[in-house]
């Protein structure tokens, strides 16, 4: 549980234009971060729009349940498993809100929430300024921004 997920530079690069594009600077995107089971590195994403149509319209997320049931399927279909979530800020504070620490994404000790500023405009290369989060449960998380906990290899 301890142990760093990965993600390759050119697979961050992807998400985050993808979101800078899906935000179109006026609004918060996310997606989810799936992986390989017993792998720690990123093997692909999905858009929450790409799952519920809507989960973007008021500016903030509001992802609805039906959008889980499309990720699980996708995830059996794929034999792939979520490990993480991602979401935009539109300023610099990469804190997380009330929202985010109460309501987490994937409520599973070990999963990982990051959250990029300025609706992904600059982060396209590194993961300078993104926030860095890992669940521990019953609304319980640890900042690992600065011992990480998801990494960016070549």
């Amino acid at each position: 549980m301890n142990e760093a997920l990965t993600i390759s530079r050119d697979l961050w690069r992807s998400l985050v234009l993808d979101l800078r594009r899906r935000g179109d600077d006026c609004r918060e995107s996310g997606a989810f971060l799936l992986a390989s089971p017993q792998r720690r590195d990123v093997a692909a994403y999905v858009c929450y729009d790409d799952l519920d149509p809507t989960a973007l319209d008021r500016g903030i997320i509001v992802f609805q349940g039906a959008g889980y049931v499309l990720l699980w399927d996708l995830c059996l279909r794929r034999q792939l498993r979520v490990v993480a979530d991602v979401h935009t800020h539109p300023d610099d504070w990469t804190g997380q809100s009330h929202a985010d620490r109460t309501h987490p994404m994937v409520g599973t000790p070990g999963h990982v929430a990051l959250i990029v500023p300025h609706f992904a405009r600059y982060n396209d290369d590194s993961l300078d300024g993104v926030g860095i989060y890992r669940y521990r449960g019953n609304h319980r998380w640890d900042d690992c921004s600065e011992r990480p906990c998801f990494e960016l290899f070549p």
